[in-house]
């Protein structure tokens, strides 16, 4: 995937990776929302250091259609590990941040993964089709350039991993707790992960573009209890698929 068409300072870039760090920048800047007049259609007319969500080409998500094979692309290089872990509701999503939680290996080089969060419905779609919910894993590299794993949710059987977050996820925005035991994201983790791949940006505003995107082809399972009570916070938290202008979606696995 591209870099950035014009590289983010380090404290930017760090402000743009983490949604609380996104919603303390909306507070400072223009307030957002998945609906109405600070809805997702009108994110780019909000504030000026928003318009690449309606100016971009290569924005995110989008709807998962005709992908090419592509031989030479590897296979993901997961090396999660178990660490310290902090549940944040910062006011638009459910985030857990992840100070040591590992490292992702890619076609472009090693990423360190920050943390991870959740929408609903997913906003990435499969031939027209959302699931329930998806689970973007955020990560950066040593030059600040952004990938982001994603991995689908259907309903199903209780999951797990998930339970822990759950449990411990603040109902007020702006609370934080932290972990018990602490998290392992592999986890989360499908046992297969062929992946689909393409190049994006952050699904929320300021919408920087220069992000490389994995989404995993086997989706995961989670409770219809589990989806209510992400929904009780977080009834819809998903921005609209956008055009692929052109960008070519390459399948491995």
């Amino acid at each position: 995937m591209p870099l950035l068409t014009r590289p983010l300072p380090l404290l930017a870039l760090a402000a743009a990776l983490t949604a609380t760090a996104a919603a303390q920048a909306a507070n400072d800047h223009a307030h957002w929302e998945y609906t109405g007049h600070a809805g997702a259609a009108n994110w780019g007319d909000l504030d000026k250091s928003f318009e690449t969500c309606k100016l971009g080409t290569l924005q995110s998500p989008i709807d998962i259609r005709g992908a090419k094979k592509n031989g030479e692309l590897p296979a993901i290089g997961f090396g999660y590990k178990a660490g310290a872990a902090e549940v944040v509701n910062n006011g638009h999503t459910i985030q857990v941040n992840l100070p040591e939680g590992g490292t992702v290996k890619l076609a472009s080089g090693e990423y360190q993964l920050l943390q991870f969060h959740f929408h609903t419905p997913s906003e990435e779609k499969v031939n027209g089709k959302a699931y329930p919910l998806v689970a973007h894993l955020v990560h950066k590299n040593a030059a600040n350039e952004l990938a982001v794993v994603g991995v689908l949710f259907r309903e199903g059987k209780a999951n797990a991993a998930l339970q822990k977050v759950f449990d411990a996820m603040p109902k007020e925005p702006g609370a934080k707790a932290a972990l018990d035991g602490g998290f392992d994201t592999a986890a989360l983790l499908p046992a297969k992960q062929g992946y689909w791949a393409f190049e994006g940006s952050l699904t929320t505003p300021p919408c920087s573009e220069g992000v490389k995107w994995q989404v995993l082809r086997q989706p995961v399972e989670v409770s219809k209890d589990q989806l209510a009570a992400f929904r009780k916070l977080y009834p819809m938290n998903a921005r609209p698929v956008q055009p692929l202008n052109g960008r070519i979606v390459f399948t491995k696995g």
